[in-house]
């Protein structure tokens, strides 16, 4: 019998040092990006590697905040995924609302294709996309990247929210209907408010997507006035020099956006995510 709490201290122990090694190993690429976004470009190289720079600087930042088509990147990153995930979730939220609460004859094979989007690879659909968006002349806009990406995001969000539908009594509605409500009502009005986890958890997962989305950016774009940030530290990479420490220091504020909205909220997206995935 005394050894069963050994055991469980030396249980305890081992989970906790498998945990800090998987930490070390998933942190330290962050680390040495932020290391070498305060050192000059020879430095980083340097051998060998040092995390106290013996120039430390600022000049990296500098250079991204004093230039005006760097921080143009920045915009067009935010103002596209904002948007993004707005539509999305306005969408998502009535087609999500209409599926958990209704019944009608397409409702199977429309859960079903809605499903099997998600599993196409995005890259198959690269020319295509190109094709449409040509034909269209949205080519180099924000409504090309904006239409495009919610091709990805809103399958997620509709499959998201109506799982946390799902799991919200219908008594609700039909207490909205009987005091002389609507749907309209008790969608935006009863529902909506008692879902804000579901909401953020897929919110959060759509600016993410909509943020550090690469591919097609690179495609529907073609100026820097329309680039977003993942294609702006693409740039930095030149014919004969890499600014490494520029995009070091542009990684990192990349990063922040999703980091503090995680930090933020992110008891509602631990909720969202687990609630969304029990019917009762």
């Amino acid at each position: 019998m005394s050894s069963k709490p050994f055991k469980q201290i030396i249980t305890k122990v081992l989970i906790v040092i498998a945990l800090l090694i998987g930490a070390v190993y998933a942190g330290f690429p962050v680390l040495w990006m932020v290391v070498c976004s305060f050192k000059p470009n020879p430095e980083i190289f340097a051998y060998p590697p040092s995390f106290i720079s013996e120039t430390f600087s600022f000049d990296a930042y500098k250079a991204i905040f004093m230039d005006s088509a760097k921080v143009r990147f920045f915009i067009n990153s935010y103002l596209v995924s904002l948007l993004v995930t707005v539509l999305t979730l306005f969408v998502g939220i009535l087609a999500a609302y209409g599926i958990s609460r209704y019944e009608f004859k397409l409702k199977k094979p429309l859960n079903m294709l809605i499903i099997n989007v998600q599993a196409v690879p995005p890259i198959t659909l690269l020319i295509p996309y190109f094709s449409l968006i040509v034909a269209l002349r949205l080519y180099n806009t924000y409504f090309a990247l904006i239409f495009t990406y919610m091709v990805f995001t809103l399958p997620y969000a509709i499959i998201m929210m109506t799982g946390y539908f799902n799991t919200l009594p219908k008594e609700l509605d039909e207490s909205v209907l009987v005091n002389g409500g609507n749907s309209f009502i008790s969608l935006w009005k009863v529902l909506v408010p008692i879902s804000i986890p579901g909401i953020v958890s897929t919110g959060i997962y759509t600016f993410m997507q909509a943020w550090n989305e690469y591919l097609f950016a690179l495609t529907l774009t073609k100026t820097n006035e329309m680039r977003t940030v993942p294609i702006g530290i693409q740039l930095l990479m030149g014919q004969h020099s890499y600014e490494w420490n520029q995009m070091m220091a542009m990684s990192i504020l990349g990063c922040l956006p999703v980091l503090i909205l995680f930090l933020f909220l992110q008891r509602y997206f631990i909720a969202g995510m687990t609630a969304g995935a029990i019917k009762s």
